[in-house]
């Protein structure tokens, strides 16, 4: 049988072609097994730089950073209780390269949105939650504050005029302190900011009269002498605090608020990536420098796994929505 000379010529261009490609497919199926994280990791804090969420945030990710070898890079993006943030990673790629860190407020959304630009239950799943602090309420040193006892008077003798600040509607200090005014029976003005820290600042400079966050990013300050905390969430002391007294001890409660800190990925995120990042951060929480840094800041450096936490939203979801109702706040 004779072969046209053309018809041999396209057989050869079509075995170059072959054999050129072949090497690019065996790197693309050996870049597909690569081990993650084999490139940098991206955690998006979806609120400004210094408060409590960021300041977690950035210690496990040094950690994080250490025991894998690869980079994890946090990036602030504040607006909107959040929500602007959560969303960009709920549209990014379920590959483990994009994650979003949060607090307490995650579970407060769906109570104070009727709508959101995501769906928690199906773009987005709880990967590890750590980093378990008390709530604190917090004044300036050098301010009329020296209780409690003296900021809720002020606030029953002058309703609506004991100003307080937080990182925007919605937000754990916002509703922190509404349930403080809802137990005491007092009325509290709000003043929201871009992020916790920019209420900090607010406070130190007499702006407003008193801010409630975690103590993860109020203990700089108060150590330092610049903020007075006048009480603590929780059941005892704590020992880094040894003379701010718990809510109950200064008279208010069943008034037990913990703000803890988690790490969410895009739905659809492959199982042996996250239990990878929970054994990472489980990990990173045992060691003896988060220990320090956690004790440090008044906080409990404990990891649970995407089950735990599951349970920890759910719970938390419905307290808040008893809150958001009772100051007629519900969304729904």
């Amino acid at each position: 049988m004779t072969h046209h000379p053309r018809t041999r010529s396209c057989r050869r261009r079509a075995a170059l072609l072959v054999a050129a490609t072949l090497p690019l497919l065996a790197c693309g199926i050996a870049r597909a097994a690569d081990p993650w994280p084999s490139r940098p990791v991206r955690i998006v804090v979806p609120y400004g730089p210094g408060g409590a969420v960021d300041v977690a945030t950035r210690k496990v990710a040094q950690l994080l950073s250490t025991q894998t070898g690869q980079s994890f890079v946090v990036e602030n993006k504040p607006g909107a209780t959040g929500t602007i943030g959560v969303s960009q990673v709920a549209r990014a790629p379920a590959d483990g390269y994009t994650l979003v860190a949060n607090d307490t407020t995650y579970s407060l959304l769906p109570h104070i949105f009727k709508q959101l630009p995501f769906d928690p239950a199906k773009d987005l799943q709880p990967v590890s939650a750590f980093i378990f602090a008390p709530m604190a309420l917090a004044v300036a040193a050098d301010g009329p504050y020296r209780t409690l006892d003296d900021l809720i008077a002020r606030a029953r003798a002058k309703p609506d005029t004991v100003t307080y600040g937080s990182g925007g509607p919605g937000t754990t200090p916002h509703f922190a302190a509404e349930g403080l005014a809802l137990a005491t029976g007092v009325k509290f003005m709000h003043v929201p900011f871009k992020g916790a820290a920019e209420a900090t600042q607010a406070v130190l400079g007499k702006v407003i009269d008193f801010q409630f966050a975690s103590t993860t990013g109020l203990m700089g300050p108060a150590q330092g002498g610049q903020l007075r905390l006048l009480a603590v969430s929780g059941t005892k002391r704590l020992p880094v605090l040894p003379d701010v007294p718990t809510f109950a001890q200064a008279g208010v409660k069943d008034f037990g608020v913990i703000n803890w800190t988690g790490l969410w990925a895009p739905k659809g995120t492959p199982p042996a990536v996250t239990e990878r990042l929970q054994r990472e951060v489980a990990k990173a929480m045992a060691s003896q420098e988060m220990q320090t840094f956690a004790t440090k800041m008044g906080a409990e450096p404990r990891a649970v796994d995407a089950a735990q936490f599951a349970r920890i939203l759910a719970d938390s979801s419905t307290m808040w929505g008893n809150v958001a109702r009772s100051i007629g706040y519900d969304a729904k």
